[in-house]
């Protein structure tokens, strides 16, 4: 069911007894609920199913796969409808910036059709002053170095101006001090406005960085149990342990 309307969870991402199989085998079974401005983290080890995951919430789960349950956003039903109405930004290991495009042309791609031109150059010029790159709206983003691409992708994303965040190991080619640069300002940004984010990440560092919840997902024969400790989430991937990081 969607989330109670008398309650506070207008802005909460919802998974809704999602379940996910490949080739008739359970991948993930999940319920849980991301609250605005946390960052949830899923970890487990290669081909558990934890992109998978971030896969559907999208709306571009692969045709081999079956799933069922339901994603919520508030009160807004997300399962069944096109990627591109889910409002959700994605943000992947790679910045993945258009060639083609300078900076400026990057960050303005996914804004709304309805801003008009002088408010994107603002919102650009204004962006790019939040992470340290004023002056750098035509420059071509070849000529960027890892650090900066990562933050430009980031802005892109923030100004796309999306409801959630789903992050697909978006540290794990940085290095260590641009890792550790990188994720606070993507926490911090995230907390700011209120988004609720689901996190896939092989670091443990990355997760205990949230101070938030962690969802462990193992392979079928590992686990037995609903793994469930004092959270609230009843989560499992055949099935997860489940976890607060550290503050």
């Amino acid at each position: 069911m969607p989330p109670d309307s008398s309650s506070s969870l207008s802005d909460t991402l919802v998974f809704n007894n999602v379940a996910i199989d490949l080739d008739g085998h359970r991948l993930i079974t999940l319920n849980a609920r991301i609250a605005p401005g946390e960052v949830v983290s899923v970890m487990g080890p290669s081909g558990v199913g934890k992109s998978t995951l971030l896969a559907y919430a999208a709306g571009f789960l692969a045709p081999a796969f079956r799933a069922t349950g339901h994603v919520y956003l508030g009160q807004r039903e997300l399962t069944g409808l096109p990627a591109q109405q889910r409002h959700l930004g994605l943000l992947f290991q790679d910045p993945l910036l258009f060639p083609h495009l300078n900076v400026g042309g990057n960050l303005a791609f996914g804004m709304p059709a309805s801003i008009k031109r002088s408010e994107r150059r603002e919102r650009v010029e204004s962006a790019l002053a939040d992470i340290g790159l004023a002056g750098f709206a035509k420059r071509d983003p070849a000529t960027l170095s890892g650090g900066q691409k990562a933050r430009v992708a980031l802005m892109r994303v923030l100004l796309s101006q999306p409801h959630a965040m789903l992050l697909d190991e978006p540290f794990s080619k940085l290095d260590a001090a641009l890792r550790h640069d990188m994720r606070q300002m993507v926490f911090e940004r995230i907390r700011a406005r209120g988004l609720p984010a689901l996190m896939v990440t092989h670091d443990h560092a990355d997760a205990e960085a949230t101070g938030d919840a962690v969802i462990e997902l193992l392979p079928t024969k590992e686990s037995e149990h609903d793994g469930t400790r004092s959270s609230p989430f009843n989560a499992h991937s055949s099935t997860p342990g489940l976890r607060h990081a550290k503050r």
